[in-house]
């Protein structure tokens, strides 16, 4: 039975009640040096040499940062996570991690590889949706161009890029479930806006399938996301969103000074949360045209969530609202929500080890650039360690 009232996110017991006190001990661990950017930078560049050498380092990554964030190198590998996940009412999300791919083999083999967890998916309850990058499904360089500038070479590279993900949108729709398209760096983020609106016109009219995902920490995404409902309403579609803060900030910056450019992203940590907040707030307010998928590991927008929904009458499993998290992080936010009923699940990314690095070196980096979010693992699951051992 689900608690009543509010989640108390300082609930370190069930926040992490499905973890062993190794486990707890590996995350402190692993924690505690993620806090330290120096030696994030270090054992990057030293993961990006092994790569480029084909030094196996599989032995120091596997028991470490791989086994924190990573459910295994395949579904069936990852099927351990999905039902510890379930027995704990999160529900799962595999996410294929390989990046970087350079050939159309290796894109297609990534499109076989969505397929797959779509299948994997159907009527399966302990799935929530399925997901993709585009640039996973794309060339490099194609998502940044105007398509009003394609070679003839280039149109029939984006042809292919529209029907393999067509071919998911599809097969999402066919077995029932919903599939969230990530964003991406702002350089690509217009040709995948168009992807998935289209996708959305497509197959959002009756139910909500395809999810588009809006980046808030870009200075024109809230106001994005308001002419996107009106679109959708004039053109009778529904949208699903992902609403996020972002992931892409250095690089950001760093395009912008290279081409002379205004920088895309907000001045500071509180424009990007007031604009989280008032999307949430937007989406509430057209219910009826937007599905919400709130993707942040930032506790206070959690709760206000959640309490905007208990003022407004909202179920907390009203089916037309998610939360997520990433696997290995924000345990104290997933557990206590799943607790008190509401719909979340856990971004599992699984993949070979070897293609997983550059997602892994993302993900550390990621975690050194959030501010408080490393310490605010550490100190939970500090009071975690000191709570077992009283009972002792």
């Amino acid at each position: 039975m689900s608690l009543k009232g509010l989640p108390n996110f300082d609930n370190t017991e069930l926040a992490f009640r499905h973890l062993s006190d190794r486990d707890l001990k590996r995350g402190r661990v692993l924690f505690e040096l993620l806090s330290r950017p120096w030696l994030v930078d270090v054992g990057s560049l030293f993961a990006r040499l092994a790569l480029a050498l084909r030094i196996p380092i599989g032995w120091a990554i596997r028991p470490t940062v791989y086994a924190q964030f990573c459910g295994g190198e395949t579904i069936e590998e990852s099927e351990e996570t999905v039902e510890l996940l379930y027995k704990n009412r999160v529900r799962t999300i595999l996410d294929y991690s390989a990046e970087g791919v350079t050939s159309e083999e290796e894109l297609d083999s990534n499109c076989s590889e969505i397929l797959a967890t779509i299948d994997a998916a159907r009527e399966d309850p302990r799935h929530a949706f399925s997901v993709f990058k585009p640039s996973g499904l794309s060339l490099k360089g194609l998502l940044s161009k105007s398509t009003d500038d394609f070679t003839i070479k280039e149109e029939e590279e984006w042809e292919r890029v529209l029907r393999r993900i067509r071919t998911i949108c599809q097969a999402t729709s066919d077995a029932g479930g919903k599939v969230l398209i990530d964003a991406e760096e702002s350089w690509l983020q217009d040709n995948i806006d168009e992807i998935a609106e289209d996708m959305m016109s497509d197959y959002n009219r009756e139910s909500v399938i395809v999810y588009t995902t809006v980046q808030l920490y870009r200075i024109d995404r809230l106001k994005y996301l308001k002419n996107l409902c009106i679109k959708a309403r004039e053109c009778g579609f529904k949208i699903g969103v992902k609403l996020v803060r972002g992931a892409y900030m250095e690089k950001e910056r760093a395009m912008a000074i290279k081409n002379g450019c205004p920088l895309p992203i907000q001045p500071n940590k509180e424009a990007t949360d007031r604009d989280f907040d008032n999307a949430i707030r937007f989406c509430l307010d057209n219910l009826d045209a937007i599905h919400i998928f709130a993707g942040t590991h930032n506790a206070e927008s959690t709760l206000m969530l959640c309490k905007e929904m208990s003022e407004r009458g909202i179920e907390n499993d009203d089916p037309r609202i998610s939360f997520s998290q990433l696997l290995g992080m924000s345990d104290q936010i997933s557990f206590n929500l799943a607790a008190h009923g509401y719909n979340i699940a856990k971004y599992v990314p699984y993949g070979p080890i070897r293609e997983a690095i550059p997602y892994l070196i993302r993900r550390a980096k990621e975690n050194t650039s959030i501010e408080g979010q490393t310490s605010r693992e550490l100190s939970l699951i500090d009071k975690e360690l000191k709570r077992r051992k009283k009972l002792i």
